[in-house]
C-alpha cells in the first residue's frame, strides 16, 4: 500500500512539475508529458490451465497496453501461432519484452491475434472462431503500475478449457477466461 501510494505522490509531483513548465495555453497532453519521463522494462507472459483439447492454438499479431485510460502503446510483440496447451505445470512463454515510462498504470492490455486460430479434438483440427479479437483484440483489465529499477512482470493464466466453446456441429469460438497471476 505505501508503494502505491508514493508512486500517486510522486506521479502528481511529476504532472505539476511538468504543467507548470508550459506557459499560457500550451497544457501537454497525457502523452506529451510520458514522453519526458523515463521507461522501464515490462514482460508480459502467458500460461494455460489443462483442458480436454490436443491443442487450441492462437494467432498473436500484436498485444497494445493502455495506460492512464487514455494513450495506447503497441508492445514490441512475439507474434506467432501459440499452442496454449503447451504452457501448463509451472510453463510459461515471453509474449512482450518493451518498455513503458515509470510511474505510468496500465489499465488495460489488448491481444489482437490473428485469422489462424485453431482447436485440435480427437485428432481433427477445427477453426476457432475469435469474435472480435482480430479487430478489437481480446480485452484484458487490470491495474498495473510501472514501477522503476524493476522487471515489470505480468502474467496472464489462459484456461482453455474454460474460453474454447463448442456451438453445435464443432464451431469452436473462443470467450477468453484469463487470470492474472
Amino acid at each position: 500500500m505505501k508503494k502505491i501510494l508514493s508512486f500517486f505522490f510522486l506521479l502528481g509531483i511529476v504532472s505539476v512539475l511538468l504543467v507548470s513548465c508550459y506557459k499560457g495555453n500550451n497544457v501537454p497532453s497525457p502523452s506529451e508529458v510520458f514522453n519526458h519521463v523515463p521507461k522501464a522494462p515490462i514482460q508480459i507472459l502467458m500460461t494455460d490451465t489443462p483442458g480436454p483439447y490436443t491443442a487450441v492454438n492462437i494467432d498473436l499479431l500484436q498485444v497494445r497496453a493502455r495506460v492512464q485510460d487514455s494513450i495506447w502503446y503497441d508492445l514490441t510483440t512475439n507474434q506467432g501461432i501459440y499452442n496454449l496447451l503447451d504452457f501448463q505445470n509451472g510453463i510459461d512463454t515471453a509474449i512482450v519484452n518493451d518498455s513503458l515510462p515509470v510511474l505510468a498504470i496500465i489499465d488495460e492490455i489488448r491481444l489482437i491475434l490473428g485469422p489462424n486460430n485453431t482447436v485440435e479434438k480427437d485428432s481433427a483440427i477445427y477453426p476457432l472462431v475469435t469474435p472480435s479479437a482480430q479487430q478489437s483484440g481480446i480485452k484484458i483489465k487490470l491495474v498495473q503500475p510501472i514501477y522503476q529499477d524493476s522487471l515489470n512482470t505480468i502474467k496472464f493464466d489462459f484456461d482453455a478449457n474454460k474460453s474454447v466453446k463448442v456451438n453445435g456441429n464443432n464451431k469452436y469460438r473462443l470467450h477468453p477466461v484469463i487470470k492474472i497471476l
